[in-house]
């Protein structure tokens, strides 16, 4: 079929620090794959529908087959008797014809008149019976002809189903193959943004030391009046917030009230102290290689270090798989750096021995972050494997009905990574902020990738050739294509809202945009989509929940 032809694409790999145009194709085919799958679906629920009416139809006509059949049975049987009859009346007939001749009625003189009434009475009985036989042979035949009838019909159904049956089944094998190929471009769209993500050289979790995020609010571009995207929080939003376990043991929440805030629904149990296998440094007891994590500082609430003890030996036994293999000593599993890190840690550590977080009897990988940005997402949300221990929370204090209530009331709002514009380039003084012709044209690929998804090619920060994004196209080309096309492109942009953001589940619904050309509106996820595909460097929105800051 012409519509699968656009599940064919050949992968590359997406180069630091621009690795946006792989994103954008797999974005587009992704999109032409709902779209060709669209028709699919509901030819196929069409098809599904009409089958079983086919099937209804094909059971009321075989009905109809058999009530017929059974009334020509009883017509026959009838029809027999009647002709039965008919030999007996007019045998009889021809008898009393003899016997009651009109010679004999007319020589009989006055008893004439009675004879020939008998006649008469014996003759009507006969041509009675003889129209009835004839509507017995007329009922028959209209009968059978509407029985040849109805088994034609029903041998068009049968047909008919079967063919349908036969689509139904191939519609459902295509669908079943376009869902299958959007899964593995879902599933290498998440490869592409994290190794995006890993160009910004964002850290997991505070294991690689303190967070070093800048406030480019602060920061003077050197161009005058400008833009820049700041993301609520960094990767990876699931699990333990480190930053919000910070801020919930300084409000006075213990380890498990902490730990229960970001795993669903889950126990704690006590294992015993095994041996495990760490990299680099052989085998080891698992409360020994506790001693020697270095995640948390150790001058954070005794309450959010048990928190991160607990997390941390439940993520070494679930990822060791209870010591059969062995952990990494990178953020890639935990920062180990082995010996006793001591103090608070220490006491944390040997306060909570043994101690781990379960659901229904197992040991979870209990994922830790930094920084969640008031918002932490499920394991699937992410891209991962989906999980019933991790869950999607609102990590503040309280109702929130403003990004400023997130300042005031997200427990991780400590964190310098909070609130930040991420990715930079080498001029206008190492910052995030971008030209209001820069959003312009932002906003501008947007419109034309909208009206023609071929362009996609053309739309990248700059030309990547061995990755497809061939022949970038600059600004002005930009426009000029978005008019060839029927738009209105924009020169400059004026304002930039968020009008429009999930405040349950910390995401932009929508981002509005104003300037020369009149106002437009997008989708959040739409524009972040594109906005990491066109802007400059490694400029990145990296998270779902974002906000825009004018200067």
């Amino acid at each position: 079929m012409k519509i699968l032809l656009v599940f064919l694409a050949v992968f590359g790999l997406w180069r630091s620090p621009v690795l946006a145009d792989e994103l954008a194709d797999i974005e587009k085919q992704i999109a032409a794959i709902e779209a060709s799958m669209t028709p699919l679906k509901k030819e196929s629920v069409g098809l599904s529908q009409k089958i079983t009416a086919a099937k209804v139809q094909i059971v009321a006509v075989e009905k109809l087959v058999t009530n017929l059949t059974v009334k020509m049975i009883d017509q026959e049987a009838d029809l027999e008797v009647q002709k039965v009859l008919l030999a007996e009346r007019v045998k009889r007939y021809y008898i009393n014809s003899k016997r009651y001749s009109p010679l004999l009625i007319l020589l009989a003189g006055g008893e004439g008149s009675g004879l020939l009434r008998q006649y008469a009475l014996v003759k009507a009985v006969i041509t009675q019976d003889k129209n009835q036989i004839q509507k017995y042979i007329l009922d028959i035949n209209t009968l059978t002809a509407n029985k040849v009838r109805l088994e034609t019909e029903k041998i068009k159904l049968s047909k008919l189903k079967t063919d349908m049956e036969s689509r139904f089944g191939f519609l459902s094998k295509e669908i079943l193959k376009a869902e299958t190929y959007k899964a593995e471009l879902s599933r290498r769209q998440q490869e592409l943004v994290a190794q995006k993500l890993a160009s910004l050289n964002l850290p997991t979790s505070l294991g690689a030391g303190p967070l070093s995020c800048s406030d480019d609010r602060k920061i003077d571009p050197g161009f005058g009046s400008g833009f820049a995207f700041f993301t609520f929080g960094i990767p990876h939003h699931v699990g333990l917030n480190q930053y919000g376990a910070y801020g919930r043991a300084k409000a006075g929440q213990n380890h498990h009230e902490i730990l229960n805030a970001y795993f669903n629904s889950v126990s704690f149990d006590k294992k015993p102290n095994i041996t495990i296998k760490i990299n680099g440094f052989g085998s080891m007891s698992l409360e020994q290689y506790m001693l020697g994590i270095y995640e948390v500082p150790n001058d954070w609430p005794i309450e959010a270090l048990k928190a991160q003890a607990v997390a941390a030996r439940s993520y070494a036994l679930a990822y060791t798989n209870n010591g059969a293999n062995s952990i990494c000593t990178t953020q890639s599993c935990q920062v180990y750096k082995g010996g006793n890190k001591g103090g608070a840690w220490e006491q944390a550590v040997k306060a909570t021995e043994g101690e781990v977080v379960t659901k229904n009897g197992q040991v979870i990988t209990a994922w830790f972050a930094s920084t969640a940005g008031a918002y932490t997402y499920t394991s699937s949300d992410v891209g991962w494997k989906s999980t019933d221990w991790t869950k999607r929370t609102r990590d503040t204090n309280g109702d929130i009905n403003s990004f400023e209530d997130l300042f005031n009331k997200a427990y991780d709002k400590d964190s310098p990574c909070f609130y930040a514009a991420q990715g930079f380039r080498k001029e206008y003084n190492k910052s995030a902020w971008l030209k209001p012709s820069e959003v312009a044209d932002i906003v501008n690929v947007i419109l034309l990738a909208q009206k023609d998804a071929s362009v996609q090619n053309h739309l990248c920060y700059k030309d990547d050739s061995p990755h497809g994004c061939t022949d970038t196209w600059d600004q002005e080309r930009i426009k000029t294509e978005l008019r060839n096309r029927g738009g209105n492109p924009f020169n400059n942009i004026d304002s930039v809202n968020i009008s429009d953001w999930d405040k349950n589940e910390g995401r932009v619904n929508t981002i509005s945009f104003s300037g020369d050309s009149g106002g437009v509106s997008f989708a959040g996820n739409t524009f972040k989509s594109y906005f990491n595909i066109r802007a400059p460097a490694n400029i990145s929105i990296v998270g779902p929940l974002y906000n825009v800051e004018k200067r």
